[in-house]
């Protein structure tokens, strides 16, 4: 997100059974960043808990209640800048036998620009399970003098605001929605952003284009079906509430991008969120592929088919969903057609690269034979390297700007582990590897964990990343551990120890 940070991120959503069973409550935790004229810059988060994965008790008036602590902290430098700790209480049932429902809470933290440590911990007051804690750096920017979007807040429902309270935006109480998931049941996707600073930098009374747009999350192709705009005048905080009807979109990865335009049609910042749909009655469209002609292209001379098709498969690591689907059940046949594969991989660089689709091509083949020399291994079992997720992380996002590389630790936590009897059990980690980048299409301080667990050469699996669209394992230091005597191991807090100190502050 251009300008400022990524703005609406997961930061966990962690299903560990039910807290009847002695486990963690289930719930999904989203946060933004807006700007009040009048106050600064708040931090606002939603928090879905999962009503089924909550103990319920009987309160005072004979009904069924579950109750959650929460506290939140925001440190800067190792100072407490904002805190809060409260009890979220769910809605109250008669019976507890068939609880369907998920319950929100929303807080709102004003919290000056700069860069912080946030840590939230949960707790179901009424199970004997252990707090969950998680924490995460978050950065907030707002520019005095520069052009900037809040972050772009999901929106469930919403209503015309008759008193002012912890939902209410622009005359409006938003419901968020919780989730970057949208299966096929739902067929609206409404949202809710901010724009600052347009009068300091058109003037009063200027205009401004602002474009908001659907695109693949894999190669940022927008798609022509979802392409919106407006035409804003400048003001001290312009709205963007907008909703896409998604009932044709097919599965897959996408962003929701906000663009601010100038009248020469230059963007000046822009804001993109991701999400995941779920739609398998829709077939994605290919049609562009029969209207390409591969005569004189780079293509023309690929006619070995094998070769050809491991070309294809090269693309995975950054192909779309819809594309994977097209090369599974059209081309990756007995029979597949060599022409409809050159067309295929034609279209597949036209689409990244209009002017030059050979250059794009012959540099993505250079990065292809770089991670098949160090990420692939041969044998029956090998994999080349770009199936490898070292090697496909490699491909999609570029090498990393620092890599932590820990072949073995004979003590990743400098805890000891008793086993029950007069003897204490060592505890290390498997080999593990933490890439760090500065910087992803446009959000800070990415990270991907991979994990050897087998101990095998070349064997290393991603097991936990902050990138959105990856997997996210809050629990990642659980499988690093090893156990000397095979005892098995408790859970320890997210982030603590050795690897948390890797993880936190990448060398």
């Amino acid at each position: 997100m251009k300008n400022f940070v990524a703005v609406v991120l997961v930061l966990f959503g962690f299903m560990c059974g039910q807290a009847l069973a002695g486990e963690y409550v289930h719930a999904q935790l989203f946060y933004s960043k807006f700007y009040s004229p009048s106050e600064g810059p708040y931090f606002e988060t939603y928090l879905s808990v999962v009503g089924s994965s909550v103990v319920f008790t009987k309160n005072e008036s004979g009904k069924f209640q579950g109750t959650i602590e929460i506290t939140m902290i925001f440190t800067k430098d190792s100072l407490v800048v904002n805190y809060d700790k409260y009890e979220l209480l769910s809605p109250e049932v008669a019976d507890t036998a068939n609880i369907d429902f998920n319950f929100l809470d929303q807080q709102r933290f004003s919290l000056p620009n700069g860069v912080y440590d946030y840590e939230i911990q949960i707790k179901d007051l009424n199970s004997k399970s252990p707090p969950f804690k998680t924490s995460q750096t978050v950065d907030i920017g707002f520019a005095e003098d520069k052009i900037s979007i809040s972050g772009i807040e999901l929106i469930e429902s919403y209503s015309k605001t008759n008193e002012p309270n912890i939902l209410t935006k622009s005359g409006l109480d938003l419901v968020p929605y919780v989730w970057d998931f949208y299966p096929d049941r739902i067929n609206n996707l409404r949202f809710y952003a901010e724009i600052y600073n347009s009068q300091k930098v058109f003037g009063e009374e200027g205009k401004f284009l602002l474009n908001y747009f659907i695109e693949n999350y894999e190669n940022q192709v927008r798609l022509t079906k979802f392409v919106r705009f407006k035409r804003e005048i400048a003001k001290p905080v312009n709205v963007l509430f907008a909703d896409f009807d998604i009932t044709e979109l097919p599965s897959g990865n996408y962003n929701i991008v906000i663009e601010v335009r100038d009248r020469e049609n230059k963007i000046l910042v822009s804001n993109k969120m991701f999400f995941q749909r779920s739609n398998p009655d829709i077939e994605p469209d290919f049609t562009d592929i029969a209207g390409l002609t591969v005569d004189n292209s780079f293509v023309a001379q690929m006619t070995n088919k094998d070769t050809l098709l491991g070309y294809i498969h090269s693309l995975a690591p950054i192909s779309t969903n819809m594309e994977m689907n097209f090369v599974k059940y059209q081309l990756d046949v007995p029979g597949a057609d060599l022409d409809i594969m050159q067309r295929y991989l034609l279209s597949f660089w036209v689409n990244r690269d209009n002017l030059d689709p050979e250059y794009a091509w012959k540099q993505y083949l250079e990065s292809v034979e770089l991670v098949d020399e160090q990420f692939g291994y041969p044998g029956k079992k090998g994999k080349k390297g770009y199936e490898t997720d070292m090697g496909r992380v490699f491909l999609k996002y570029g090498p990393p700007n620092s890599i932590t590389d820990r072949p073995f630790d004979a003590s990743s936590s400098g805890m000891a582990i008793n086993n029950g009897g007069g003897s204490t059990t060592g505890s290390g980690s498997v080999p593990y590897q933490i890439w760090h980048y500065y910087t992803l299409e446009n959000q800070r301080n990415k990270k991907f964990v991979f994990a050897n667990p087998n101990l095998a050469a070349y064997d290393y699996e991603l097991i936990h990343s902050n990138m959105p669209g990856e997997i996210n394992n809050a629990n990642w230091q659980n499988d690093l551990r090893r156990v000397t005597s095979g005892a098995a191991l408790p859970d320890v807090d997210t982030y603590g120890g050795q690897s948390g100190d890797f993880y936190n502050n990448p060398r």
